[in-house]
């Protein structure tokens, strides 16, 4: 930050003149001013360049946002086709134990079938 341009002998005349202030006290306010005015105060420039860095700021958030979208929608259609790859393989399983049932399930009928045949014969 820069300093500002205070003239401190017209502050102090100002104040001895308008105020009838004393010279120790004009002197002494008017230093206390130097001291605070060469303190950090933003100009209109600072304010200016605050403002390119907050707007490329906003900018790089912007496109860190977008390739975070970008990265997450690749990311689920990855586990989309994983997930869809582990529904396929659940199917044909249950597919398959199905058709084992049924088959166990109709030898255990025809072997009841047959033992009740021999039973009445």
């Amino acid at each position: 930050m820069t300093a500002v341009a205070f003239d401190t002998l017209k502050f102090a005349r100002s104040l001895r003149e308008k105020a009838k202030l004393s010279s120790e006290q004009a002197e002494g306010l008017a230093d206390a001013f130097t001291e605070l005015f060469q303190g950090d105060i933003a100009t209109k420039s600072d304010i200016g360049s605050v403002k390119v860095d907050i707007e490329a700021l906003r900018l790089s958030t912007r496109a860190d946002i977008e390739a975070l979208k970008m990265s997450t929608r690749s990311d689920l259609r990855e586990a989309e086709t994983r997930l869809e790859a582990k529904i396929e393989a659940t199917k044909a399983d249950i597919i398959k134990w199905m058709f084992g049932t049924i088959g166990f399930q109709t030898l255990i009928i025809l072997g009841a079938v047959i033992a009740l045949a021999r039973i009445i014969r």
